[in-house]
Parts: C-alpha cells; sequence; structure tokens
C-alpha cells in the first residue's frame, strides 16, 4: 500500500486525526482531504467525494479511511464513485472487516465513529489494511460493479 487516503465530517474528526497519527507512526503516506479543524456545521460530501474521487483515479495505487457518526452516508457518498467500494464498519462482527477485503476487495472502509472507540478502530484498521482480497470467483463479481 503506497498511501492512505483520510477524509471526515465533524463527528468523525477526532477519530481521523488519531488514526492520522496512528498511520504517520507506521511510516505509511497519508493524505488527508480534511475536515481540517472540527466544525460542526461541515457537510461529509464535502470531503468524501473528492477523497472517493482521488481514489477512483489512483486505484492501484491507495485505499481509503473515511468517518462520520454512523459511516453510512460517508459510504453512501463514496459509493456513487465508479471504481469505489466503500464499506461501512461500526463495531459488528469484526469478520465483516476480512469479508470486505478477502471477497469485496473493498478500497474504502467508512467507519462509524458514533459507535466504535479509537482504539477500537486503529485495531480494525491494521486489520483492514493487513487484509488482502482473495480474487478467485470473487474478481469475476468486482468486475460486473463496474462493467
Amino acid at each position: 500500500m503506497k498511501e492512505i487516503v483520510l477524509a471526515s465530517d465533524h463527528a468523525g474528526f477526532k477519530h481521523k486525526e488519531r488514526v492520522k497519527e496512528f498511520l504517520i507512526s507506521k511510516n505509511i503516506l497519508v493524505k488527508d482531504f480534511g475536515a481540517l479543524s472540527l466544525d460542526n456545521d461541515d457537510d461529509y460530501p464535502d470531503f468524501i467525494l473528492p477523497a472517493a474521487n482521488y481514489i477512483s483515479k489512483n486505484i492501484n495505487q491507495c485505499k481509503g479511511i473515511i468517518f462520520g457518526g454512523s459511516g453510512q452516508g460517508e459510504a453512501m457518498a463514496a459509493n456513487r464513485i465508479k471504481g469505489i467500494r466503500a464499506v461501512v464498519y461500526y463495531n459488528g462482527p469484526k469478520e465483516i472487516i476480512q469479508l470486505s477485503r478477502k471477497h469485496n476487495d473493498a478500497n474504502i472502509l467508512s467507519i462509524g465513529a458514533r459507535f466504535i472507540s479509537i482504539e477500537e478502530t486503529i485495531e480494525v484498521i491494521q486489520e483492514w489494511l493487513d487484509t488482502d482480497f482473495d480474487q478467485g470467483r470473487h474478481l469475476r463479481r468486482i468486475n460486473k460493479l463496474d462493467s
């Protein structure tokens, strides 16, 4: 992984900032699309859409981690961009993290920051980054999404 793209609205801002510190400490290149400061009146599409567009244009070079209150709206916004496969995680079974990579080749992880601690978020992100896509029959399915 060459680069991790981050984006968040106000609800996920603290998680994003802490995750950014964690990734940098692991010598991972980070591109932060904001929010760059806490503003309770910001709108997630302003940050998520530019991040998802960047990832779609650099699909083999990066993955993204986005944050919001539930992560749902953020994933919906990201998934509007061709080539993006955003999965939502907000403290459900951790098997979801592995399956999102193994079977779906998810290239964006959307975190519901109101439902998961920062510590758990970092643990889940590490697992997501460490899990590879299985390809095989799953590649056929992924290709159908973008055809």
